[in-house]
C-alpha cells in the first residue's frame, strides 16, 4: 500500500481557478494542485529557500523540491504547448491562525466550513463519502462526526479529506453531502428518512458497509464493494430492542420504551 501523503499547509487559496490560451478556447488541459500552486508561490514569487517553504507547509524539504520540479513541468508544459492550466485538488490543509503565515489571510478562527475548503471535483471524477472514525466506517449515519470524502475517477483516487460534519444532525447531513458536491455514500446503517434525502439529492447509497475506509472506497473503485442494497434500521418491539443496520450496530432500548428514557427520535435513534 502507498505511504499516504502528509497534509501540506497553506495559508490561502488560489483567487483563480485556471487560465486558457487565448484562441484555444478547447485546449487540452494540465491540472495543477492546490499545493504545487504554493510552493510556486512561496518560491518563485515570495523568494523562499525550499527550506523555508518546508516550514512554512509543515512538509520536508525533499517533498518541496518534488512538487516544485513537478509544478514547474506543469507549467512549462501548459505555456509551450498551450494547454489550459486548471488549479484544483491535491492534499491539504488551511492555516489554523497559530501558524507564523504572514499576511491577513489566514483565517484567526480555524477551519471555514468544510463546503469552503473543498477542491472542486474535475468534470470526469466522482466524489465520494465515507463516515468516518479513525479509519474506520463509521456505523451510524445520523450520529457521525465526520466525512472521509474522496475525489476518484479512472481507477485512482485523486483526492482525500477528512471533514467534520459541525454537528449536523441525520436531517441535515444529506444537505451537507449535496453542498459538498457528493455523488455516492458509504456508510454502516442508516434509515429511511436519511435515505430518501439522499435519494432525493441524487446520492447513490451503498449501506451496511464496515471496516476500513480507505478499502471500502478502493473496493467500489474496482466494482467489488460488499454492501447492503436492502439497508434499514429495524424496531423491534419485543424483548426492548431496537438495532440499527444489519451488520454489528449496537442496540438500544426500544423506540418508545421507557428505559433509560430513550424515545425514537433521542440521541441513539436512526433516521
Amino acid at each position: 500500500m502507498a505511504r499516504p501523503q502528509r497534509c501540506r499547509r497553506i495559508c490561502r487559496e488560489p483567487e483563480y481557478s485556471g487560465f486558457t490560451p487565448d484562441g484555444v478556447p478547447c485546449a487540452n488541459t494540465v491540472v495543477l494542485s492546490v499545493d504545487e500552486f504554493e510552493v510556486l508561490r512561496l518560491v518563485d514569487y515570495e523568494k523562499m529557500t525550499h527550506g523555508q517553504c518546508a516550514a512554512q507547509m509543515d512538509i520536508s524539504r525533499t517533498t518541496v523540491t518534488e512538487i516544485y520540479e513537478s509544478a514547474r513541468f506543469k507549467m512549462a508544459d501548459s505555456l509551450v504547448n498551450g494547454k489550459r492550466l486548471i488549479i484544483a485538488g491535491g492534499t491539504y490543509r488551511l492555516c489554523d491562525g497559530s501558524a507564523l503565515c504572514g499576511g491577513p489571510s489566514c483565517p484567526k478562527d480555524g477551519l471555514p466550513p468544510a463546503q469552503d475548503i473543498l477542491p472542486k471535483k474535475e468534470g470526469t471524477q466522482m466524489r465520494v463519502a465515507v463516515t468516518y472514525e479513525n479509519g474506520q466506517i463509521f456505523q451510524h449515519f445520523g450520529h457521525t462526526q465526520q466525512f472521509k470524502f474522496y475525489d476518484v475517477g479512472l481507477g485512482r483516487i485523486f483526492h482525500s479529506q477528512v471533514v467534520d460534519t459541525g454537528g449536523s444532525g441525520h436531517g441535515a447531513l444529506a444537505e451537507f453531502l449535496r453542498k459538498n458536491q457528493v455523488d455516492a455514500l458509504i456508510c454502516g446503517g442508516i434509515g429511511p428518512g436519511a435515505q430518501n434525502a439522499l435519494a432525493q439529492a441524487g446520492i447513490k447509497l451503498y449501506g451496511g458497509v464496515s471496516g476500513l475506509a480507505d478499502q471500502a472506497v478502493e473496493a467500489l473503485m474496482n466494482d467489488s464493494l460488499d454492501y447492503d442494497p436492502a439497508i434499514q434500521c429495524s424496531h423491534h418491539g419485543h424483548g426492548g430492542e431496537h438495532t440499527c443496520a444489519s451488520q454489528g450496530q449496537e442496540t438500544v432500548p426500544a423506540c418508545g420504551a421507557e428505559a433509560g428514557g430513550h424515545t425514537c427520535g433521542g440521541h441513539h435513534g436512526c433516521h
